[in-house]
Parts: C-alpha cells; sequence; structure tokens
C-alpha cells in the first residue's frame, strides 16, 4: 500500500453514518458487540495466542498482550457498561434568545475521526471502538506489530456487526501495523481530528514532536506512593503491595515509594513476606537499602540516579527515603510524571495539604493507585490517562469524545 489517505477519507465520509444513530440506536449496537464477542471467546484466544507465540514471556508487554477467556468476557462487560452510559452527544449545554431575537444553542457534537496510537493491549481496539461508536465518532487505530493478529481478530468481530446493522464498516478503521503509515495518520489533518498516542514515553514523545493533528497524551504512568511516619504501616504495606504486584504492567501500577526515615525499619519488614512471594526486585537508595539488607532480602540493589522517575512496568520498585513531608514533596515535584500520587498518613491536615499540592491527574489518601482507571472511577472504558491539562485530564472516558458546536437560529436578521 502507497498511501493511508485513501483509506483516511473513507473513514472520515463514513463518520456521518454513526453520527446519526440515536442514543438508543448505539446501545443496541453495542449490546450486540458484546453478545459477538461472547460468542467468538475461542476465535479470539486462538488469534491472541499467535501474538503471543511470537513474544518472549517474560517481556513486560506479555501480560498487556494477553487475552484470556476472564479479560474477553470482561471486554463484553465493559461494552455493556458504556451501552448504558447517558450518550454524551447532543445534550444541550446552554441555550438563550438575544434581544435581538436570535436563539442560541451549545450543543456537544461528537469530535469527528479520533486516531488512536497504542502497543501491545488489544483489549484498547474494543475500548477505543465502543467509546467513539457511543459518542457518535469514527476511529483510526493504529496498533502495534506485536497485537496484530489479536487487533485484526477483533476489528474483523466489530466490522460484523456494523454491517449487520446497516452501517459502513469504514467507521471503525484498522491501519497496518508497519510502522511506515504513522507520519501519514499523523499529519491527515484533513480527515482525522484528534491524535491519543497511549503506550512508552518514546512513543508519545514522537508523536508530540511529529503529528500537525491536535494531540491528546495518555502519558507514562511514573507512580509513587509516600508513606509519612505517622501511617498505619500494615495499612501502607497493604496498599504498596497492591499497587506493585497486582498489574505490575499497567500504568497505574507503583513505581517509588518513599518512606520517612522514621517509619523505614517498621515498613520494610512487612512488605518483605510478599515482595519475596511476587519476586519484586527492590532499587534502594542507601537508607532504605540498609534497613532491606537487614531483613536480608534477596532481590536488593542499590539505586542509581536513573532509577528515580523511571516507569518499571514490571516487578520492580524504587525506594526513597525522605526526612519528612516537604522533602517527599520535592522529591515528586521533580520526578512525577503527573499520572497519580498516593500519600499513607494519619495526619488529616498533611493529607489535605498532599492533595491540593501534588499535581497530578489522580491524588489519593490511604488508597492504591491502581484505582486510576475509567471502570473504577465509574465513567466505564476508557482510551488512557491524560496527563495533559487542556480539555481531558485523568481517565479520558466517554464524556471527553465530544466537542461544542453553537446553533443560532433566526428569522432574517442581519448585522450591518
Amino acid at each position: 500500500m502507497e498511501s493511508i489517505f485513501p483509506l483516511l477519507e473513507q473513514t472520515y465520509k463514513a463518520a456521518a453514518e454513526i453520527r446519526r444513530l440515536s442514543a438508543e440506536e448505539k446501545t443496541v449496537l453495542l449490546s450486540n458487540l458484546a453478545a459477538k464477542i461472547e460468542a467468538n471467546v475461542e476465535l479470539i484466544i486462538s488469534e491472541n495466542k499467535k501474538d503471543l507465540d511470537l513474544m518472549d514471556p517474560q517481556d513486560s508487554k506479555y501480560d498487556r498482550l494477553l487475552l484470556d477467556k476472564k479479560r474477553i468476557l470482561e471486554l463484553a462487560d465493559s461494552l455493556r457498561q458504556v451501552a448504558e452510559l447517558e450518550d454524551p452527544a447532543g445534550k444541550i449545554l446552554m441555550e438563550k434568545k438575544l434581544q435581538n431575537g436570535l436563539a442560541l444553542q451549545k450543543i456537544a457534537v461528537p469530535l469527528g475521526v479520533v486516531g488512536v496510537i497504542y502497543e501491545s493491549r488489544p483489549n484498547v481496539t474494543v475500548d477505543v471502538a465502543s467509546l467513539c461508536l457511543r459518542s457518535g465518532n469514527a476511529c483510526v487505530l493504529k496498533g502495534g506489530k506485536e497485537a496484530l493478529f489479536s487487533n485484526e481478530c477483533l476489528v474483523g468481530l466489530i466490522h460484523e456487526v456494523l454491517t449487520d446493522f446497516g452501517i459502513a464498516k469504514e467507521v471503525v478503521l484498522l491501519l497496518p501495523a508497519d510502522r511506515k503509515y504513522l507520519n501519514e495518520m499523523l499529519t491527515a489533518t484533513r480527515f482525522v481530528d484528534i491524535i491519543i498516542p497511549r503506550g512508552s514515553d518514546s512513543l508519545i514523545q514522537f508523536v508530540r514532536k511529529n503529528s500537525l493533528i491536535p494531540t491528546i497524551e495518555t502519558g507514562a504512568g511514573v507512580c509513587h506512593t509516600y508513606v509519612e511516619q505517622s501511617a498505619d504501616l500494615k495499612q501502607a504495606a497493604d496498599i504498596i503491595v497492591n499497587a506493585r504486584v497486582s498489574r505490575p504492567s499497567v500504568c497505574n501500577s507503583l513505581d517509588c515509594a518513599i518512606v520517612d526515615e522514621a517509619a523505614l525499619t517498621g515498613l520494610v519488614p512487612l512488605l518483605i513476606p510478599d515482595f519475596e512471594k511476587w519476586g519484586v526486585e527492590v532499587y534502594a537508595d542507601e537508607a532504605s537499602f540498609a534497613v532491606f539488607e537487614q531483613n536480608s532480602y534477596p532481590k536488593l540493589y542499590k539505586a542509581e540516579p536513573e532509577d528515580f522517575g523511571k516507569e518499571w512496568l514490571d516487578q520492580k520498585i524504587t525506594f526513597k527515603t525522605v526526612s519528612g513531608p516537604q522533602d517527599a514533596l520535592n522529591h515528586i515535584q521533580e520526578y512525577s510524571s503527573r499520572h497519580s500520587e498516593a500519600i499513607i498518613t494519619a495526619d488529616h491536615d498533611l493529607a489535605e495539604l498532599f492533595l491540593s499540592e501534588v499535581d497530578a491527574a489522580a491524588v489519593y489518601h490511604n488508597v492504591s493507585t491502581r484505582f486510576t482507571d475509567g471502570g473504577q472511577f465509574g465513567l466505564g472504558a476508557e482510551i488512557g490517562i491524560s496527563t495533559q491539562k487542556l480539555h481531558a485530564r485523568g481517565p479520558f472516558a466517554l464524556e471527553k469524545l465530544v466537542t461544542e458546536k453553537w446553533v443560532v437560529r433566526g428569522e432574517g436578521q442581519t448585522r450591518w
């Protein structure tokens, strides 16, 4: 294929078809898609296995790539949840009548064609398609080659449902996985209205530098949890373990534990049994290294400067010892990716200060950072976690896939 512009043009034209559907029709469409996915679990697993067979199981992206029966059924459940969410398109945001007789309305309308570039995670294919269809948008999907078979299978099922519904299948377009088409996608200003990169920091930075289309970043998640000396240390240990080990390859997992020096000797022994069970590698600064070493922790390494501010996406964690809250705040300010940050403390006033001062899309008091997720926040599926400040921040979900249109009705008024 010499150019993807003809494909993008088809999607741009087909977008009108999804915009014309009523909220009720879109609900039925997504419900049918959920049933289609449930009926094809074995096919999806089979195609996903082709991708998995080409990846080293020790690769941190392997878990992201995996689609087992549980995850596939969760995708179907997510589709039904999105189907039942209120349609954000068509809402009247404001209306008034001017003295000159003009009737004004500000209405929420679909963005148009949403382009999403992502790596490894085939579930994103269904999440993005469902959110775009529900909000009346077409979508252009640029998945990575490591998920080629999985993505083609899922989009094939989506196309079957669209065809059955009388909607052009080009409303959901899966581009070839070849990276050579990426620059062309990023410069297709006539056919694509917004670009959302989801993946590694290198991918996001590439899109930022090369896109001529407005971009919303779903940034890397360098997440911290600060254990202040008044914290319930058992609670702190449970939160740290959960945030690190429960799903290590996702962006809301914990990368760095910041611990008050006064809490260090009490906290570390509580962490070690679960860390050993899950094989967590600890990269510790001088003070925390000494405490882990005293407790004979086997997978212990001295932290290098580059280990701070690193998104591990694996069973690895950095430990930073601080002298108090201001020291912790300074560390977060320097190394945060502005994704999710948490404080564990019994000091309510200090917690409120932390929640107010830390600049991140989601901030937590006595809670695991793993909750930064559209589904967990009651928003349904999500396209990603936005770490920027314009248009969307935090879970980029259904309600953010619209823009505004002014509708003006009159009776022949003119302006001179």
